[in-house]
């Protein structure tokens, strides 16, 4: 079994269950040091993300909003949302270890490690999302992810942007969705919460993960200030990241490695970060 080749296929699957199983046993082989590596592979640039064939994609501005938490049909909006954005992941971590051809082994360790958390993430938000009779696929979808990820085809812009950027700015989201949620007091809201904290949790780490391998592309580029390269990688994808002033989680970007003036930055204003 080839690594790069086994990635491309596992990649362009489409049905969740068959690629988190492809993507399980492939991980098996990886630990198990079973599998060959061409580091001559050309690494395809996709087209189309892996759900197309089963999810309606439209604008941004037409995803169901996330409000009425409190009935059966907002709750799976949210939880629709939030399977979305695993699955999403689950491929933007298999591309990172699938892109990269060259690097010290310990780089596919992490990406293929995220990739197999994010598969349990997937996993455990279909379970509550099945609990609503729902499925993955019911609602529309954006396609944001796959384009940030195809707009960041150069390993320090993908660190920048995929990680850095957007998994971090789940690090703020996921705070304020369990305020919410913990206004309802019943077991499945409870459910939800657990869910979503054991996703913080782990986001942090993936984070962190990004942040070592985007400081190590820097320092291999030459790069010397970091931080400036990061707000000018970023920036080339979404132009307007800095504007306006925005909730940060500063503990949970602290811990994923964040300095406190790109926090401050982020933030468009004061706030406490020692």
């Amino acid at each position: 079994m080839e690594f790069f080749r086994s990635l491309e296929t596992i990649i362009q699957i489409a049905n969740p269950y068959e690629k988190i199983a492809k993507f399980r046993h492939f991980y098996q082989e990886y630990l198990h040091d079973r599998l060959i590596y061409d580091h001559q592979h050309v690494p395809k640039i996709f087209q189309d993300p892996s759900y197309v064939s089963f999810c309606s994609i439209v604008d941004p501005r037409e995803v169901p909003r996330r409000q009425r938490l409190g009935t059966r049909e907002g709750r799976a909006v949210l939880l629709h949302a939030v399977a979305h954005i695993e699955y999403s992941a689950i491929d933007l971590a298999l591309d990172a270890a699938y892109r990269y051809k060259g690097m010290p082994r310990s780089f596919y360790d992490d990406w293929l490690e995220v990739a197999d958390d994010e598969c349990r993430h997937f996993l455990m938000i279909d379970d509550l999302l099945k609990t609503l009779g729902y499925r993955y696929g019911h609602f529309p979808v954006h396609r944001g992810l796959f384009e940030a990820a195809k707009a960041s085809l150069e390993l320090i812009d993908r660190m920048a942007v995929v990680p850095r950027y957007l998994e971090a700015n789940g690090l703020d989201a996921n705070p304020a969705i369990m305020t919410k949620l913990a206004r309802f007091d019943d077991p499945f809201a409870k459910r939800m919460i657990e869910a979503l904290e054991v996703i913080l949790d782990e986001e942090i780490d993936h984070v962190k993960k990004g942040d070592r391998w985007f400081r190590w592309a820097c320092k291999k580029a030459g790069v010397e200030d970091v931080e400036e390269e990061y707000f000018k990688r970023v920036e080339r994808v979404y132009p307007h990241m800095v504007q306006g002033r925005r909730s940060l989680n500063v503990e949970a970007r602290r811990r994923a490695g964040f300095s406190c003036n790109e926090i401050r930055k982020l933030a468009s204003g004061e706030v406490e970060c020692r």
